[in-house]
């Protein structure tokens, strides 16, 4: 369910992001692109490192980074009009729950790793 969350925020931002003015096409398009999925694909890398608990926590605090950037660049969007204060809002409330969702995980990260065989 996380994971799917993570990618509809991330395909949300894709359709969003089209609609931004051409002179933002290497630089708030790009950024916000990049990082709304880096959520996805660091979580992705976590998940599969599982075996080591270090890894898993650094992919997982990776993922959280790159959602709090999303976070900012949708506050940029905002504020240049580029999308709505509604859209803003329910955007930024699928931002809110990946990070609670994430410090879930960072905090009982024990409870996600994998015993080695």
């Amino acid at each position: 369910m996380f994971y799917r969350l993570a990618f509809e925020l991330a395909m949300a931002i894709f359709e969003s992001s089209k609609r931004f003015p051409p002179e933002e096409r290497f630089a708030l398009t790009t950024q916000i692109r990049r990082s709304s999925r880096s959520v996805c694909l660091n979580l992705r890398e976590a998940w599969a490192k599982r075996r080591y608990e270090a890894h898993f926590i650094s992919k997982l605090t990776d993922s959280d980074g790159e959602n709090s950037e999303t976070d900012s660049s949708l506050d940029f969007a905002r504020d240049c009009e580029y999308i709505s204060a509604d859209e803003h809002q329910a955007l930024t409330a699928k931002c809110a729950e990946i990070g609670r969702m994430l410090g879930r995980m960072l905090k009982k990260s024990q409870s996600f790793l994998i015993a080695e065989c």
